[in-house]
């Protein structure tokens, strides 16, 4: 059987690997303004179903953060009729994997099962969606969990909180500010009155998208969507407005302590436009023209040749509402931030002022193509895909044309957008530093 299920799932890479540049889907909404993607792709006896729901650490209100990526764990306790403790139980039992991730953005949930358990998935995420248990003993727990992912994961990790320091000196009016876990204090601070308003203002239909992606028989997969999800009210979804920051017009430099560090790192941010902007594209091929590799500029000089850095990387992170390109360096030995700094700083200068070479301009060409092709290899990609696609970017097609946004990219272009966002007087220092005893 198990000889079976691997020659299945090696049979479907492959067709997906021959079929990459071009996914199938259908869309459509229900009455209730539930978004309804599905992707039918019969070569696996898999079905992936996936909720996303347009609610992320942007849109808490101050002094109540992290309670998007709360929800991605309450939301496990429990349904009306499904009893606290019993979720994962019934997935596992069942042949099933699951899991939920939170962004700035989104909050996304989703459930792998063998085809045949294609319709408890879809009844699960419904259960979520339409009654899921917010009470007191939930919420407790969940503190608890959450409490001990921050320690692990940020507060007793090296370098832990970098990416919140560049967030909060990134961006001071838009809540990107704040991270993505939030504060414990706030967490402790708020009321069960106030997680279950959250739960009712953002987890409705008209605020989701439901992708359903693999071994599916659409005109079925369609009836059980209509019975699980149609008559779940709509919601009043708030417009979007958050403040935006003005443009940074001055260099500035701060300096951050972790006590978790022996060995300080440099940053150097700068903010670029939104991951719908085609710049955001552009600039991905700047980092990977940078950084993207052993053989790529900063590294080979950087760490190879001059062996001044232990690690370096040039980052493009785009969210919805706006981008951060932040280059990393850490430095070897003794090297002083200024001899990094002057490496970054001629690297820059010569993107501004000189078109890459063709050969690298090929090899980008290249890396992005494999992207593409990896990124949509596995049915739980592409449904990630769809749903953020239609979510974030405005456009589900997207997983099929984003790749032409990359190959219509010319050396101009990223000659243009080096000039245009990555000068000095752009850019916010990092000094993220060991704290002294």
């Amino acid at each position: 059987m198990k000889k079976r299920l691997l020659s299945a799932a090696a049979v479907a890479f492959v067709s997906i690997f021959l079929n990459a540049q071009q996914i199938k889907f259908e869309e459509y909404k229900l009455p209730n303004g539930l978004h309804v993607i599905l992707h039918q792709d019969n070569t696996a006896p898999v079905v992936t179903t996936g909720v996303m729901y347009h609610v992320g650490s942007k849109d808490e209100e101050p002094g109540r953060s992290g309670f998007a990526h709360f929800f991605e764990h309450l939301l496990f306790e429990g349904t009306k009729n499904i009893k606290r403790g019993e979720w994962f139980k019934i997935v596992s039992s069942n042949g099933g994997t699951n899991n939920a991730n939170t962004s700035n953005d989104r909050t996304y949930y989703y459930e792998t099962f063998p085809s045949n358990n294609e319709q408890l998935g879809l009844w699960m995420e419904a259960e979520r969606l339409r009654s899921g248990v917010v009470n007191q003993i939930g919420v407790d727990t969940q503190r608890e969990v959450v409490k001990e992912e921050k320690r692990m994961r940020m507060d007793n990790q090296p370098y832990g909180n970098l990416f919140n320091s560049i967030l909060s000196n990134m961006f001071v009016k838009h809540p990107y500010h704040w991270s993505v876990i939030g504060s414990i204090d706030d967490l402790n601070a708020a009321k069960l009155e106030e997680f279950q308003a959250f739960y009712k203002k953002y987890y409705v239909p008209n605020n989701a998208v439901l992708v359903v992606a693999g071994d599916i028989q659409p005109e079925q997969t369609k009836k059980w969507i209509s019975e699980y999800y149609g008559s779940i009210p709509k919601g009043t979804v708030t417009p979007k407005n958050f403040p935006m920051d003005p443009p940074i017009t001055q260099e500035k430099e701060v300096t951050v302590t972790d006590p978790n560090i022996q060995i300080p790192a440099y940053i150097y941010s700068y903010r670029t436009p939104s991951n719908k902007h085609r710049d955001s594209k552009v600039l991905d091929m700047v980092s990977a023209y940078l950084s993207g590799g052993k053989s790529s500029v900063l590294y080979k000089k950087l760490v190879d040749e001059q062996k001044k850095a232990l690690q370096v990387s040039a980052n493009s992170i785009g969210f919805e509402d706006a981008g951060i390109f932040a280059f990393f360096a850490l430095p070897m030995g003794t090297t002083p931030k200024a001899e990094l700094q002057k490496v970054i700083d001629e690297e820059i200068k010569k993107l501004q002022t000189t078109l890459i070479s063709e050969e690298d301009y090929q090899k980008l060409q290249n890396q992005f193509e494999n992207q593409f092709v990896n990124s949509n290899s596995s049915i739980q990609g592409i449904a990630s895909s769809l749903a953020t696609n239609y979510m974030l970017m405005g456009d589900t097609n997207l997983i099929n044309k984003e790749i032409d946004i990359y190959r219509s990219v010319t050396r101009q272009d990223i000659m243009d957008a080096a000039k245009k966002y990555l000068n000095s007087n752009q850019r916010v220092i990092i000094n993220y530093v060991p704290e002294k005893k």
